[in-house]
């Protein structure tokens, strides 16, 4: 494929998340979990311009992923676009501007064609998100997939996530820190089971479904940080894919398949990662 999309995750994890979909005409943020300022901050540090965002997309209700949604909205005149569930799943976004959607629908946005398809998460309609840029004579040139918060990949998810040349997929927790780590057995339970959130072998069991020959670049989404380690969710995916494991620039761990072709890294809370 040749890249006609970039991807900025800004904020990954239980305290917040954002990430941003350069398109030709336009980008698209995924999800407000932060503040605006705090966005914006870090979108700078990338390089990310957020004059080009012309839309909102929200996957679901939780705080973390709408929480700094109504302030960014009252500086902001393109489309927010949600489920009606989400829409009404949260008395804090009442105010929010929203347009509807479905949980399978495919739309133009900013030069790309987005598709979403359903997750398993514990709220009203959650979804996922592939985003694909096609040649006038219908060829595909480009895609990214995202997928996180949810307990299980539905038959939609993998469908769409399959062969995008950067894909998101969540990696939140390994599964014997979660049996052993601090959470009480109500929230053990609730994070490891079908509406709660993807582990990291999980989803290291669905990449070698996932990932194509147009798959360039891996990238684990909402690690927690009470039941998960960078380092432990790269191995674990790394692993599936044969992948060696080593450190970036700024040292944080990847992997990279032996012909050079795969990468695979991870997303973090605090720091803004750009996959070109």
């Amino acid at each position: 494929m040749t890249p006609r999309m970039h991807l900025h995750v800004l904020a990954s994890g239980s305290k917040g998340n954002a990430a941003v979909v350069e398109g030709p005409a336009g980008s698209v943020l995924i999800d407000c979990g932060i503040s605006r300022r705090e966005l914006l901050r870090r979108a700078d540090a990338v390089g990310c311009d957020m004059d080009r965002v012309t839309h909102v997309i929200v996957t679901h209700e939780h705080s973390d992923h709408v929480r700094g949604l109504p302030v960014f909205c009252n500086h902001f005149d393109g489309d927010v676009l949600a489920t009606a569930g989400t829409a009404g799943g949260s008395k804090s976004l009442a105010q929010v501007p929203f347009t509807l959607v479905t949980h399978e629908q495919t739309m133009a946005l900013a030069g790309m064609v987005v598709s979403t398809f359903p997750t398993s998460h514990d709220v009203a309609d959650p979804f996922g998100l592939r985003f694909s840029v096609v040649s006038d004579d219908g060829e595909l040139e480009d895609a990214i997939a995202w997928c996180t918060d949810t307990g299980f990949l539905t038959s939609e998810a993998l469908g769409q996530l399959r062969g995008a040349r950067i894909l998101g997929i969540e990696s939140n927790h390994d599964e014997q820190m979660l049996a052993h780590g601090p959470y009480p057995a109500y929230l053990r339970a609730r994070v490891g089971g079908d509406t709660g959130h993807l582990s990291n072998a999980q989803a290291a069991d669905a990449l070698p479904l996932l990932v194509t020959e147009d798959t360039e670049t891996v990238v684990a989404l909402h690690l927690s940080e009470k039941n998960n380690t960078p380092g432990l969710c790269v191995r674990t995916l790394a692993d599936a894919m044969g992948a060696a494991v080593t450190t970036d620039d700024d040292g944080r761990p990847e992997a990279r398949t032996a012909d050079g072709l795969l990468t695979i890294c991870a997303a973090s809370q605090e720091e803004p990662l750009t996959i070109w």
